[in-house]
């Protein structure tokens, strides 16, 4: 693919789940679009208001190569096509696969990023990952299931590390996961939430403590489509300011103050 080929495979996120968390790129793509192939799954079927007229397709219930006959029939037809993934498309929307697909086709995409439900998350909760003094980073992973995770990204060595972490498509095996997030290093007393469908309308969310963790799922019933975010930022009981804020501190656009001034 070429700059001056204009594509008309377009993967869009869809982000988190609320109808409005589209990006205005995503939301004018998907007016445009012709064809749509969406995870029925996952993604909010009220995105697809944007698109009435569009021919849908629900890649929940296809293989890949039913996908990919649907995106070069498009092709072949002159017609726009959405593949509309949930949350951002290059966070566990298993899009590699399907752009090598279409390079081995010849044929042209492009992508536009959309909002992840640890974002979604985020907002819900309002907090902040990367809080001065607790953590600086933020790491999101699974556990393994059917999609198996490569030996140096287990859990318990991501845990070693104590920072934030969100962690998704975990939801049916948390007392496995939190016993191996203490094993690696978290203490029963971290600060975890529990957010069910982060940004829908029905979004349940728990704040607990990690050993706690698979005790509020079943009493609440929270077996999927959930996300676990662990660390000290989840609920800080101190931290630090942020030194780009501080009067004592030299910025392009600010000089330092002295204390006497």
């Amino acid at each position: 693919m070429t700059e001056k080929t204009r594509a008309s495979i377009h993967f869009v996120g869809a982000g988190p789940g609320a109808v409005d968390l589209i990006t205005v790129r995503g939301a004018e793509t998907l007016k445009k679009a012709q064809v749509v192939v969406y995870a029925g799954s996952l993604v909010n079927p009220a995105l697809l208001e944007y698109c009435p007229d569009a021919k849908v397709y629900d890649s929940a219930k296809m293989t890949l190569d039913e996908v990919i006959d649907v995106m070069a029939s498009a092709v072949r037809d002159g017609l726009e096509l959405v593949r509309l993934h949930s949350g951002d498309p290059s966070v566990y929307g298993a899009i590699r696969e399907q752009m090598d697909a279409l390079d081995r086709l010849g044929i042209p995409y492009d992508s536009c990023p959309g909002v992840s439900a640890c974002f979604g998350a985020a907002a819900s909760l309002n907090l902040e990952y990367t809080v001065p003094g607790v953590a600086q980073s933020l790491i999101i992973t699974r556990m393994a299931g059917k999609t198996a995770t490569p030996p140096l990204e287990q859990i318990e060595s991501f845990a070693a590390h104590r920072t934030s972490m969100a962690i998704y498509l975990s939801a049916g095996r948390l007392q496995e996961l939190s016993e191996r997030l203490i094993a690696g290093g978290y203490p029963p007393t971290t600060p975890t939430a529990l957010v069910y469908k982060a940004t829908w309308p029905d979004e349940k969310k728990f704040v607990c403590d990690l050993s706690e963790l698979a005790e509020v799922a079943r009493a609440n019933n929270i077996t999927k489509t959930a996300l676990i975010l662990v660390g000290g930022a989840i609920n800080p009981e101190k931290y630090e300011k942020s030194r780009l804020y501080a009067p004592d501190f030299s910025t392009e656009f600010r000089k330092a103050r002295s204390n006497d001034s």
